[in-house]
C-alpha cells in the first residue's frame, strides 16, 4: 500500500493516475472530500493525526506542501512554510516510523541546492545546501530531519529535488509562459545566454515510481530533469512551436531588464528569466539505472496540446 499526500495537486494526480495504471494500491490523503480510495486527514501540520492514513500503508510519498509563491506577503513566511513543509512533514514522518512504515519519499525542491547556476556548472544531488529564500530554507530542514529521522529508526527516506515542472494543467510561471506565446505578447528576450533545466512532470512522476521499491534509492537524494537544458529564449521558441505561435521575441539589454524590474518589485522574476539553474540527473542514472523516458520535445508537446484543450474549452 502507498500512501500519497496532496493526492489532488498537480503532481499528486498525475502521479496516482500512473501508479494505478500500474497495479499499485494507492490511498490518497486529502485535506478535504476524500472519495473512494482516498482519506481526509485535515490540514497538515505538527498536530495531524495519520494513525488511520497509516493502517497498511509500506511506502508513503509526500508530495503535499505550502507551495513557493512569487507573491509572498506573509509578515513571517519562513515560520508559516515551517509549519507545513518542516513541522508536518516531521510529523508525519514520526507517525509513519512507529507504524513500521519501510520507505518515505520526499519530493523538496531544487530550492535547496540555490537559486542559480554559473553557466555550464550544474547542480549535483551531493552538493552543499544553499537555500536562500523561506521556501527553500523549509525544504532543507525537512531533509535534515527526515535523515536524522531515517538514521533513529531505520525507516528508510528518499529525497528528490525537482527544478520546474511542466506538463498538462501546469499552473503559474509556465502557463503565463504559454499565454504570453499564444497571445502574442512581444518579449524583451531574444538573446539571452542562460541555461535552465526543467522536468516533464511524466518524468518525475516516472522518477519517484522508480523510487519506490528500488534498493539503490534508500537514504539518497536525487536532482530530477528531463537531461535537455535551454535558454529562456530557446525555450520560448519552442512553446511557440509546439502552440503553432511563433514567439515574438525583441532584444533588450539584460541589465536594464533587472533595473526595470527592480523598480516595480519583479527582480527576481526577471532573474529567472534570465538566469541559469541547471541539475545534474547523472546520480539517478549510476545508481538507479533511471533515464528520462519523455524527451523536452515531448514534453512541451503534451503540455501545448493540454493547454490548447483548456484554452478551447475556457
Amino acid at each position: 500500500m502507498i500512501l500519497l499526500t496532496g493526492a489532488n495537486g498537480f503532481l499528486g494526480q498525475a502521479l496516482s493516475l500512473e501508479l494505478k495504471k500500474r497495479r499499485n494500491t494507492v490511498r490518497g490523503a486529502l485535506r478535504a472530500e476524500a472519495k473512494e480510495g482516498e482519506i481526509d486527514v485535515g490540514d497538515i501540520g505538527p498536530n495531524t493525526n495519520w494513525a488511520a492514513a497509516l493502517v497498511g500503508v509500506n511506502v508513503i510519498v509526500h508530495t503535499a506542501a505550502r507551495v513557493h509563491v512569487m507573491t509572498e506577503r506573509a509578515s513571517d513566511a519562513l515560520g508559516q512554510y515551517r509549519e507545513v513543509n518542516v513541522e508536518g512533514t516531521l510529523n508525519l514522518a514520526r507517525q509513519a516510523a512507529a507504524a513500521k512504515v519501510k520507505r518515505f519519499i520526499f519530493i523538496s525542491s531544487i530550492k535547496v541546492n540555490g537559486e542559480s547556476t554559473v553557466l555550464g556548472k550544474p547542480f549535483t544531488a551531493d552538493d552543499q545546501p544553499n537555500p536562500e529564500d523561506p521556501y527553500g530554507v523549509s525544504k532543507w530542514e525537512a531533509e535534515v530531519g527526515l535523515q536524522q529521522l531515517a538514521t533513529a529508526t531505520g525507516m528508510e527516506v528518499v529525497i528528490i529535488r525537482p527544478p520546474l515542472v511542466y506538463g498538462p494543467g501546469v499552473k503559474a510561471n509556465f502557463l503565463r509562459m504559454m499565454r504570453w506565446i499564444n497571445g502574442g505578447v512581444p518579449l524583451p528576450l531574444v538573446r539571452i545566454d542562460n541555461k535552465r533545466s526543467l522536468v516533464a512532470i511524466d518524468n518525475l512522476v516516472d522518477l519517484i515510481i522508480t523510487c519506490i521499491d528500488h534498493p539503490a534509492a534508500a537514504n539518497q537524494v536525487f536532482l530530477a530533469g528531463d537531461g535537455e537544458d535551454l535558454s529562456t529564449t530557446e525555450l520560448l521558441r519552442c512553446i511557440g512551436e509546439t502552440l503553432g505561435k511563433p514567439a515574438r521575441l525583441f532584444p533588450f539589454p539584460v541589465c536594464l531588464l533587472s533595473l526595470a524590474a527592480g523598480l516595480i518589485g519583479k527582480k527576481d522574476w526577471v532573474q529567472r528569466l534570465t538566469g541559469s539553474l541547471q541539475v545534474d540527473i547523472s546520480k539517478a542514472g549510476e545508481l538507479l539505472a533511471w533515464k528520462p523516458p519523455v524527451s523536452l520535445e515531448q514534453g512541451l508537446r503534451k503540455a501545448a496540446d493540454d493547454f490548447r484543450q483548456q484554452s478551447a474549452g475556457s
